[in-house]
């Protein structure tokens, strides 16, 4: 400010006291003047946000639209327009779902499987990562990292096909193996025995998603202090202690986001994993609710009843995300917002 705004400042605090509310005005201009400054110096980022927000909103809230649909009797013959023209059912759907009995086997697998890769498959990345972190030889950590990576990159087509060359009852080279050493006297049928499959979905998932989901954990570890791992060398902390009294609590904030994220997809399933392990044979066990509406909506063309399901899934799931948020927000003092 230059002698005249200091000069208006005194005016106005002998005329009555306005002078704060002159600074405050002054303060919100020069905000509004350097919030102009910062947007025109950003203006193509911005460009670019607002194309995403158009494609966000384009593809994404527009067709939410048709989520009306779960509350109609939906005829394809009545085209887009139908889930407001066809006739209003309200619940019929939901409870038509609860009343099947395929609604207690698909949500029994999707439960059992999302918490036995919750249990398994959650703690597993931030395990290997800490083993990958306490690796000092430089090569031989690469090659751990490139080759944990590698499966992640392979269709579920292509993992399945190993699937079957490995653990087929006929030609499968595990069984031939296994008979050749003598210690099984049978082919196991790991492909077709039902019982088999959620050993095999969650045995999969991991080998796929190791070295993947281990990523964000590794950078979280990387931003660490070594200050503070020399600190504790010297006063005498072993390499365990280092990792339960440094590391860990250090990466706290990212696992708790990264179990909020889990939660929230609690009820959801690998829908490929399902479409492609599962099989008439092992159908009682891989059903998921997933498979189980994208069969329903493509397979036998009612839209209406698969777009129940799949709402009532999706607003579980935004439930358990808030859920888990303000849990953690409050037990653990920390979370996504």
């Amino acid at each position: 400010m230059g002698m005249v705004d200091a000069e208006a400042v005194c005016y106005n605090n002998k005329k009555g006291g306005k002078g704060d509310v002159f600074v405050q005005e002054l303060t919100k201009a020069q905000k509004r003047a350097k919030f102009r400054k910062t947007f025109k110096k950003q203006r193509s980022l911005h460009l670019v946000m607002l194309m995403a927000l158009i494609f966000v909103f384009i593809f994404c809230y527009i067709p939410m639209v048709g989520l009306l649909i779960s509350f109609r009797q939906y005829k394809l013959s009545t085209g887009f327009a139908g889930f407001i023209t066809c006739k209003w059912v309200g619940l019929k759907w939901f409870k038509e779902f609860f009343a099947s009995p395929m609604s207690k086997v698909v949500i029994r697998n999707t439960l059992v499987l999302s918490l036995l890769k919750l249990l398994i498959s959650f703690p597993l990345p931030i395990i290997f990562a800490l083993m990958l972190n306490e690796l000092r030889h430089l090569r031989f950590k690469k090659f751990v990292q490139t080759a944990s990576y590698l499966p992640y990159f392979m269709s579920w087509v292509i993992v399945t096909g190993l699937c079957y060359n490995f653990f087929s009852e006929n030609y499968g080279l595990v069984n031939e193996v296994l008979m050749k050493l003598g210690w099984i006297s049978k082919p196991l049928r790991i492909l077709t025995e039902g019982k088999s499959y959620w050993g095999l979905a969650v045995g999969t998932e991991i080998w796929k998603g190791l070295g993947w989901s281990s990523i964000i954990y590794i950078a979280a570890i990387t931003g660490v202090d070594e200050t503070l791992y020399e600190a504790a060398q010297i006063d005498g902390a072993s390499r365990m202690q280092r990792i339960w009294y440094i590391t860990l609590p250090a990466i706290k904030s990212t696992v708790i986001m990264m179990l909020i994220l889990t939660l929230g997809g609690l009820i959801s399933g690998n829908t490929q994993q399902a479409l492609l392990l599962g099989n008439d044979l092992n159908a009682a066990y891989s059903e998921i609710i997933d498979s189980y509406v994208l069969r329903m909506g493509l397979t036998k063309f009612r839209f209406d009843y698969a777009t129940a399901i799949g709402l009532m899934q999706s607003i579980i799931n935004a439930a358990l995300v808030f859920s888990a948020n303000a849990l953690s927000r409050k037990f653990a003092g920390a979370s996504l917002y």
